[in-house]
């Protein structure tokens, strides 16, 4: 596992997170919540797959992993295609170069889906300034024993802080979506199997993450 400012990189696998500014909260409301996933899909989910994810009023929580570079590229690609400029510029770098505007790009969707948030909520809320206490913080997941309890650990945020008596009855964290069989963007079969199978992700959910073990 490394540093909470660790470069995003495709194929990697990140723990992304922030909290409100002092005492203040990311959410006021239930369209606040889903505001916040609408800009999630529209500049994350098309760079990363998640595994899942936990939105508290006053912090966050998400389990992704970043695509593969060619399909970082074709996003990219799709993007820039309007300024040939643009497009041209991205599809002569190679090597260094090109990993390192990759990983800026990757960046920037993250500052823009932040930053999309921050001015609609300002523009409520009237209210001016930063939303986030500061640049959100990543780390890369190496260990699969982590990434298992860190899975455990986001979903038992509610039950952790008293605002649920369930898993089942927070609506704003991936768990009821991936103990369920709807449709779902989430990478629910592969985030079950870190469990084994579905009975032992249930298992190790009903206890907080220090007393499972994982």
């Amino acid at each position: 596992m490394k540093d909470n400012k660790a470069i995003l990189s495709p194929g990697g696998t990140y723990h992304i997170y922030n909290r409100a500014n002092g005492s203040e909260q990311l959410f006021l409301s239930d369209e606040n919540y889903r505001y916040f996933l609408r800009k999630y899909d529209e500049y994350v989910a098309p760079i990363a797959d998640t595994f899942c994810y936990c939105l508290m009023p006053n912090h966050f929580h998400f389990l992704i992993r970043i695509k593969e570079e060619k399909e970082v590229e074709s996003v990219i690609l799709k993007k820039t295609r309007k300024s040939s400029k643009t497009l041209q510029g991205f599809q002569t770098l190679e090597g260094l170069a090109k990993w390192q505007a990759i990983s800026s790009y990757l960046s920037q969707q993250f500052s823009h889906f932040f930053n999309g948030y921050t001015q609609a909520f300002n523009k409520q809320q009237n209210r001016k300034g930063n939303l986030f206490m500061h640049t959100f913080k990543r780390k890369q997941i190496t260990d699969e024993a982590y990434l298992r309890k860190l899975i455990h650990y986001i979903h038992y945020n509610p039950m952790a802080s008293g605002l649920a008596q369930s898993l089942e009855n927070w609506e704003y964290s991936s768990y009821k979506t991936i103990v369920s069989k709807g449709k779902t963007k989430l990478q629910r079969e592969e985030a079950i199997l870190f469990f084994n199978d579905i009975e032992n992700f249930i298992y190790c959910h009903r206890e907080p993450p220090n007393v499972t073990g994982i």
